[in-house]
C-alpha cells in the first residue's frame, strides 16, 4: 500500500500542466498522510485543474463511521469491484508527488524507505476520486522494489497524462500494460512514522 508521500511546491511544479488551481497552497509537505487535503489533477472539459481533495475515499454503500476511508485501490481488482468500477471509468485523477514512503519488514521491525524516480522528475500517481475525496491506485512492485515492499503506486509519466485522462475505456487495461518508471530508494528515519513530523530531514538517507 501507499500510506505516506511527499509533495513540495505543487502549484509551482504543475504551473505549465494545468489551466488553473483550486484550493491548493504552494507549500512543502514531507509527510502527506490520509485525511489531509492534498493536491490532485482533475480533468474538466475546460482543461486540467489542480485541486485540493481529501486523501481517503468512503464507499457509497457504507456510512462514514462504519469503516475507515479507503486510501488505496488494487489495480488487479479495480475493474471488478462495484466501489471502483464507475470511478475508474469516469472519475480518474492524478496525485502529484515528489516521492513516497514504504516500510520494509525485518523480523520484528519495520524500516521506512523513501522512493523517488531515478530521473528525479515529478511523480503522478494514478488515482480515482468521488466528490471531495480521492485514493491512490497501486500495483505489484517492480522486481527491485519488491525487496522492500510488494506494492507500489501506479506512476504515470508526464507526457502520458492526457492519454490517461482521455481514455475511452474504463482504464484498467491501460494501467496494467503501462511501463513504470525506474525508482530509487533509501532508508530514512523512523521520525516519518509520526504524521505530525513534517520537515526535509524525513527524506534524508540514513545508515541501515
Amino acid at each position: 500500500m501507499c500510506g505516506r508521500y511527499v509533495i513540495t511546491k505543487p502549484v509551482a511544479k504543475t504551473r505549465d500542466l494545468v489551466k488553473s488551481v483550486n484550493v491548493v497552497n504552494d507549500v512543502d509537505n514531507y509527510n502527506a498522510h490520509p485525511t489531509q487535503k492534498l493536491p490532485v489533477i482533475k480533468f474538466y472539459s475546460s482543461g486540467k485543474i489542480l485541486e485540493g481533495l481529501q486523501w481517503g475515499l468512503t464507499p457509497s454503500w457504507t456510512q462514514e463511521r462504519e469503516i475507515r476511508p479507503l486510501i488505496n485501490a488494487r489495480l488487479e481488482t479495480l475493474g471488478e469491484k462495484m466501489t471502483f468500477k464507475n470511478l475508474i471509468k469516469n472519475y480518474r485523477c492524478l496525485v502529484v508527488a515528489d516521492g513516497y514512503y514504504e516500510w520494509q519488514r525485518k523480523e520484528n521491525d519495520k524500516i521506512p524507505h523513501y522512493f523517488a524516480r531515478e530521473d528525479d522528475r515529478l511523480m503522478f500517481f494514478a488515482g480515482i476520486y468521488k466528490d471531495y475525496q480521492f485514493l491512490i491506485i497501486t500495483g505489484e512492485a517492480s522486481s527491485h522494489v519488491a525487496d522492500i515492499h510488494q506494492r507500489q503506486p501506479v506512476v504515470i509519466n508526464e507526457e502520458d497524462l492526457d492519454e490517461y485522462f482521455n481514455l475511452k475505456t474504463e482504464g484498467t487495461n491501460f494501467l496494467r500494460s503501462y511501463q513504470a518508471p525506474k525508482l530509487k530508494f533509501h532508508p530514512v528515519s523512523k521520525d516519518v512514522n509520526k504524521p505530525t513530523n513534517n520537515n526535509k530531514q524525513l527524506i534524508e538517507a540514513i545508515k541501515n
